[in-house]
């Protein structure tokens, strides 16, 4: 299988880089740090065309499992991770990349998640999984690194 890490967090070498680069290796999977790469808002207009974000996607969907992994900020993903699902919409939007979006469907996603507590909170893992989920992927995994110990 296929596998890419996809990872965000305001420190690439923090915890939650350090337990991407573990699952990395653990999957022999690819690792991809969100972070790097220039993503605008979502736009109505579709007007950030030229940044990274289409690109990238495409390059994720091409991956059999995708393993998504944010820091717990506020009971929530990073912000870019946040920016990243809302510029999914511009694939639903436009009829020329609907179909790129659709190939996704069927592959697997998993979770990891980190912070100074024991488990990630449902809201947490409830807005990665419904969102993957609504894109037509299924949940293979939810692990969490406590860091706090």
């Amino acid at each position: 299988m296929k596998t890419v890490v996809l990872f965000s967090s305001a420190r690439e070498n923090g915890n939650t880089g350090k337990a991407a680069n573990q699952i990395a290796k653990r999957l022999n999977a690819e690792l991809i740090y969100l972070d790097q790469f220039a993503i605008g808002r979502y736009s109505y207009t579709h007007s950030h065309r030229d940044d990274d974000f289409r690109q990238l996607l495409t390059k994720l969907i091409a991956f059999d499992h995708i393993v998504i992994a944010s820091p717990i900020y506020w009971y929530s993903m990073t912000a870019t991770l946040k920016c990243f699902f809302e510029r999914v919409t511009e694939f639903m939007d436009d009829e020329t990349l609907r179909p790129i979006l659709r190939t996704w469907r069927g592959k697997a996603f998993s979770i990891l998640s980190t912070s100074s507590g024991s488990d990630a909170p449902d809201c947490f893992v409830d807005s990665i999984r419904l969102t993957m989920e609504y894109l037509g992927l299924h949940l293979q995994s939810v692990e969490h690194v406590n860091c706090g110990q």
